[in-house]
């Protein structure tokens, strides 16, 4: 039987590298022939994660040389720490092309190249080698339609969409319900240093692939993925939704000792979840605010916090905190660092969860049917916290337009409100109606079940055609 390979260059971060390895496990489970090299750009948080596995018999994960540090254009203007992961990316052209050289020559056909949304920079070795690309985008529908539509804004009306920064200007962007506000675009898009011209290059790219696969479900976001399948742009390629791809290993025990203790002893629904992501991080003011949210809703919690900008563990968390929050709030909640989230989120006692909308931690929360509060922070967790809030009434909002860099502190009183209104359960039961979407989605026979049978047949057949 002939052996088939894959190459998939993953986005840098263990949210990307994560849910590109739960694809490659559906993929080649799908077809036998089918085995992946994952070109992985080196990271420590990469290499950790990476070492945990491994995987399946049929994937394997090769790290790319070390690279010196070097200044970029998008490293030295933009601040912004998603287009300075383009920038590392764009460096690593010359050592992905010498690792496809070296898979060309083993005795398995290359039938496919994919990459991540935030590396399809990379289509152009695709292209050197004659290999079919596909663009694997770990983000929502949603966003991918939000940069069909700037793409087109851009190079066909001329607009400058940098210009829409802190307007109160609306899109009608195909697939929502609702006109987009200048305020759920990501920084990136808004970034005069580099990154609207990354976007808007990332976008043109995707227009060079042969198939995208998208970490979302038909019944998530049914009016956009009917919007991409009938788009009037003819070279958008097919797309294919095959979410939602979720990692539910547990961590070793002595990562979170004592987390699903407190959880076990609180009643059903009662406890509200903070948690910002890897790279959410607040002020010593921000934080400040949210303590004394917390405090003065009276709420059962479990919050995962991060200090700074800085990953500084040796100055006491209790500095930053008001004081004697801790005291006063013991045994009501619990204050920890890394979070284990997707077991947080499915424990019952979890009644809420207070969000960055980062994409993964979205789908973690429909599959658990735990309602959220909106916080985004950078990246594309703007337009998410909208599509959340407004679009699929998931969501409560803490404050939608919220961006990171921003340096503005959200209120105590703003926080607090928000708050309440997700633990009342007035968006309870459309979540919960999303959690049985979610596992349907994914059984035999569900939509993405579908859709994945499609993309495999059409990657064999474009490798041959």
């Amino acid at each position: 039987m002939e052996e088939l390979q894959l190459i998939f260059v993953p986005g840098p971060g263990i949210g990307h590298i994560a849910s590109a390895i739960e694809v490659g496990k559906l993929i080649v489970n799908e077809d036998t022939r089918l085995s992946i090299t994952y070109l992985l750009i080196n990271d420590p948080a990469v290499r950790e994660y990476t070492n945990s596995g491994p995987f399946h018999p049929r994937l394997r994960l090769l790290n790319l040389p070390e690279l010196e540090e070097a200044s970029s254009d998008f490293q030295t203007k933009s601040k912004l720490p998603e287009i300075k992961s383009v920038g590392q990316v764009v460096r690593q052209r010359p050592l992905v092309r010498e690792a496809v050289l070296g898979i060309m020559a083993t005795e398995a056909r290359v039938v496919g190249f994919v990459v991540d949304m935030f590396c399809l920079i990379m289509t152009d070795v695709a292209d050197e080698f004659s290999i079919p690309a596909y663009l694997f985008f770990a983000s929502g529908a949603s966003f991918l339609s939000l940069m069909v539509f700037m793409r087109r804004l851009t190079d066909e009306h001329g607009a400058d969409i940098t210009e829409f920064k802190d307007s109160d200007k609306k899109f009608p962007v195909p697939g929502f319900v609702n006109p987009v506000p200048a305020t759920a675009l990501p920084s990136a898009m808004l970034d005069k240093d580099g990154g609207a011209v990354a976007v808007m290059t990332s976008a043109r790219h995707i227009r060079k692939v042969r198939g995208i696969f998208i970490n979302t479900f038909q019944e998530l976001e049914p009016n956009i993925l009917q919007s991409l399948s009938t788009s009037n742009d003819d070279q958008l390629p097919p797309v294919y939704a095959v979410g939602p791809l979720l990692n539910f290993q547990t961590a070793p025990e002595s990562k979170f000792s004592g987390v699903i203790e407190f959880l076990d002893q609180q009643p059903p629904k009662s406890v509200v979840f903070l948690c910002f992501g890897s790279e959410g991080r607040f002020s010593e003011a921000q934080i400040k605010h949210l303590a004394a949210a917390l405090e003065s809703t009276g709420r059962r919690f479990l919050w995962s916090l991060r200090r700074g900008n800085q990953s500084d563990s040796s100055t006491p968390v209790e500095s930053v905190l008001p004081e004697g929050f801790l005291e006063r709030t013991k045994g009501v909640g619990r204050l920890i660092g890394w979070a284990p989230q997707a077991a947080v989120l499915a424990h019952p006692a979890v009644g809420g969860f207070v969000s960055h909308c980062g994409w993964n931690s979205i789908l973690e929360s429909m599959w658990c049917g735990v309602p959220m509060a909106a916080w985004p922070l950078y990246a594309e967790q703007q337009i998410n916290a909208f599509q959340v809030v407004a679009e699929l009434g998931v969501a409560v909002e803490v404050r939608v337009d919220y961006r990171g860099e921003s340096g503005a502190v959200v209120s105590a009183e703003e926080i607090a409100a928000a708050i309440e209104r997700l633990m009342k359960g007035g968006v309870r039961k459309r979540a919960e109606e999303m959690r049985e979407k979610s596992s349907g989605a994914v059984v035999d026979g569900g939509s993405s079940r579908k859709f994945l049978a499609r993309l495999v047949c059409d990657i064999i057949d474009n490798s041959s055609g």
